[in-house]
């Protein structure tokens, strides 16, 4: 069993991969997570695809995906909002190269349109 990127304690197969392959995420809590591992494993096209289309940028570039070392997910909270949108606060923690780790906390907004969370945007609170 190959464990998921996103720190759930399941399989790959069980948990974000379903969602790299098109199924539609059942929260914001698991789109977040499925960005995360989408992350890990340098997959642009999801990240992309999982972006709400209104705030997407054209183009993702992950550089060398291969020099990136994920660490970590915590989520912190998963706050629904209403029926269609919702907040996860969460900490990624990775290196490039030799060089430190980076701490990365983000509070992620979320919309579910047609059935189908998508990331809007984030901030990043003072610490």
């Amino acid at each position: 069993m190959t464990d998921c990127p996103c720190g759930s304690r399941r399989s790959y197969a069980a948990c974000c991969g379903p969602l790299h392959a098109g199924a539609p995420a059942a929260d914001a809590e698991a789109l977040m997570r499925s960005r995360y591992s989408a992350y890990v494993r340098g997959d642009a096209d999801y990240l992309l695809a999982s972006w709400y289309p209104d705030s997407r940028p054209a183009e993702l570039d992950l550089g060398d995906a291969t020099a990136t070392r994920w660490l970590g997910l915590e989520v912190k909270r998963h706050v629904p909002v209403d029926a269609d949108h919702a907040a996860v606060e969460f900490v990624a923690r990775y290196k490039v190269g030799g060089a430190p780790a980076v701490r990365l906390h983000e509070v992620s907004r979320f919309v579910r349109e047609s059935g189908r969370w998508y990331y809007l945007d984030g901030s990043f609170p003072a610490r």
